[in-house]
């Protein structure tokens, strides 16, 4: 073998050796950043898991909370009786209070506006006092429909 020949396969050795060493120093760097990563992964799902615990709780709190019942009473029949059974469950001073407000208000809502002029006058008499009981709802505070809200309160007590 002629030195040329030898000197360039010792200059290939001598690359390859550099290339192993970088390679596993790039394997070690790699194993690193994982580790951190994982590392980082595991505290991360930690910390989703506390703010996880922490949404149920909230959100158990607000179901619970009879305001959003009386709310969900006030929109439609359907939110009425959704209203009825969340309230059901947990009984809440509010909740029931709004429940039978606006039982009150869609049955007179439904024998009143039969009647032709009359129907119409009541239905907008109607509105008003749904937007002033829902906005009483709101703010959280139980004041009574006009005219015949202490009415409903005693006829509809069982609910």
């Amino acid at each position: 073998m002629s030195d040329d020949n030898k000197d360039l396969g010792d200059d290939l050795n001598d690359m390859l050796d550099d290339a192993k060493d970088t390679a596993k120093r790039t394997g070690e760097k790699i194993s690193q950043k994982a580790s951190e990563l994982a590392d980082d992964a595991k505290e991360l799902a930690g910390d989703a898991k506390e703010k996880a615990t922490e949404f149920a709780e909230d959100a158990k709190e607000v179901l619970s909370d009879g305001k959003n019942v009386a709310i969900i009473a006030h929109i439609t029949i359907i939110g009425w009786i959704i209203a009825l059974i969340m309230n059901g469950s947990n009984k809440t001073e509010i909740g029931s209070f709004y429940i039978r407000q606006m039982l009150g208000l869609c049955l007179v809502g439904i024998v009143l506006g039969w009647i032709p002029l009359l129907g119409l006058v009541v239905g907008l008499v109607l509105l008003v006092a749904w937007i002033m009981s829902l906005i009483s709802a709101l703010g959280g505070e139980m004041k009574p429909t006009f005219l015949l809200g202490e009415q409903f309160q005693e006829w509809f007590k069982g609910l």
